[in-house]
């Protein structure tokens, strides 16, 4: 784990011991931290019984604390923790801003930071596999994957690769990425936020944690639709940004037949949105100094992440893809400009079996109403199928399913080789899964009941 002499003869306390909460206790155990540590399950606190203090920090004198850690689920607009901690003077703080503090003491190394609304944990785990191709010692954290502090620091010349959300910037006060990446903001969460603006505020937050000489990246969604956030920050440091990714040939060869840039070379970053987290990861390591062969090796391995336009199968010339986070019509959108018309396939003829629907965040189609001409027909599934269907039919041939399970049925019964199941939800999960994980595995399943997958696509 990751500990620091900073951290000793400190006074902590943790609310919420699930896996970044009990790693920050034990981080802050091993440096000699005095911990006061809660959680309302009783087995979230037993393996810290005899060790440190378990109390409720709502019903503790907090005088003379160094630091409220709390995890990011916490809502802080409406948590009464952040009342009590401010009667004491006490920052309220996550075990990103741990990490931070603790990295003075670790060998020396690069931190890079990546946030979005979209895309960022594709580009995160891309990063980190070019690193780690390269042979570069890299870890991954923050809001994907293991907590930071749980893991062995690195070695010198480390990269710490973070993902991460607004709650997790909303609670670091003092991390100055080596590189920070923003690829874009649509509104979300916005129950935790008074406003859009105030959304986006928390993303920039980052960027106000960053030396001045640390190089700032901006898609291109920031370019086109958030100018006046790209101008602000271009004036005040070096920023890097993508204008037009249709103009942008990273590694260009002289041959126009190798061009880098063709996603026929990066079979699991198929779609424009995928197509731009590639190029925003090109540029995070063009500012790690890395050279363009190992980049592109790292582009053309790179298997993707669960439920992220997953490819589960391909069966009878069928290819199943699984796009369970996509929790929002800005999400799904790429995925349905994916996978175009072809002439060469059924005679061009719309090649998407789109099934969708959920729990809404948001009434209406959005972006994805531009790639209704993709889509071969919709089957409609849990609490917003209903809306789903009275927005899309008329446009394209409509199936009511309710569940997921008839849904898939119905796509297969109907599809033809060439053409894509797309599992493209554009909703949250909770009207029938726990989270986007579940539902997405449940859809792996049912494929793999379909077609006797049983691993994913090649």
């Amino acid at each position: 784990m990751i500990t620091s002499p900073a951290f000793a003869g400190k006074r902590y306390a943790i609310l919420g011991l699930a896996r970044s909460g009990m790693a920050a206790a034990e981080s802050l155990l091993a440096s000699g931290a005095h911990v006061l540590a809660w959680d309302r399950q009783d087995v979230a606190r037993a393996p810290l019984e005899g060790r440190c203090e378990l109390v409720d920090p709502l019903e503790a004198d907090l005088t003379g604390y160094d630091g409220i850690v709390v995890s990011p689920g916490v809502p802080l607009n409406t948590h009464p923790i952040v009342a009590h901690a401010a009667k004491y003077g006490v920052p309220v703080i996550g075990d990103i801003e741990l990490f931070a503090q603790a990295r003075a003491a670790l060998p020396p190394h690069k931190v890079v930071g990546i946030t979005g609304t979209n895309g960022k944990s594709t580009t995160t785990a891309l990063v980190t596999h070019i690193l780690e191709t390269a042979g570069i010692p890299t870890l991954m954290g923050g809001n994907i994957g293991l907590p930071i502090l749980g893991q062995d620091p690195l070695p010198a010349g480390g990269v710490y690769v973070l993902e991460l959300s607004s709650y997790q910037i909303d609670l670091t006060q003092s991390l100055d990425c080596d590189v920070a990446a923003i690829l874009n903001v649509t509104p979300d969460h916005l129950d935790r936020y008074a406003g859009f603006r105030e959304y986006m505020a928390s993303k920039e937050r980052l960027f106000e944690m960053q030396s001045a000489a640390h190089p700032t990246i901006f898609g291109e969604f920031v370019w086109h639709h958030q100018k006046q956030l790209y101008e602000r920050w271009a004036s005040q440091r070096t920023v890097w940004c993508l204008p037009n990714v249709s103009d942008l040939d990273p590694f260009d060869t002289g041959d126009p037949q190798a061009s880098i840039t063709s996603q026929d070379r990066w079979p699991s970053l198929q779609g424009p949105h995928n197509f731009e987290n590639a190029l925003v990861a090109i540029l995070i390591c063009d500012a790690l100094d890395m050279n363009d062969q190992d980049v592109a090796k790292g582009l053309e391995t790179f298997t993707g992440l669960p439920h992220r336009m997953e490819r589960v199968a391909e069966h009878n010339g069928v290819l199943f893809i699984n796009d369970s986070k996509a929790t929002n019509v800005d999400s799904t959108a790429p995925a349905l400009a994916a996978y175009l018309p072809d002439p060469a396939i059924n005679g061009g003829a719309p090649r998407i079996h789109w099934i969708v629907g959920g729990l809404a965040k948001e009434d209406g189609l959005g972006p994805c109403e531009q790639h209704l001409a993709n889509i071969a027909a919709v089957y409609t599934i849990g609490e917003a199928g209903p809306r789903f269907a009275e927005l899309l039919e008329g446009s394209v041939p409509v199936e009511r399913c309710e569940l997921l399970c008839e849904a898939v049925n119905r796509a297969k019964a109907n599809s033809r080789a060439g053409e894509v199941i797309l599992f493209s939800p554009a909703c949250a999960s909770f009207d029938q899964f726990r989270d986007y994980e579940k539902r997405g595995e449940a859809f792996r399943e049912l494929v793999d009941a379909l077609t006797g997958a049983g691993s994913p696509a090649a």
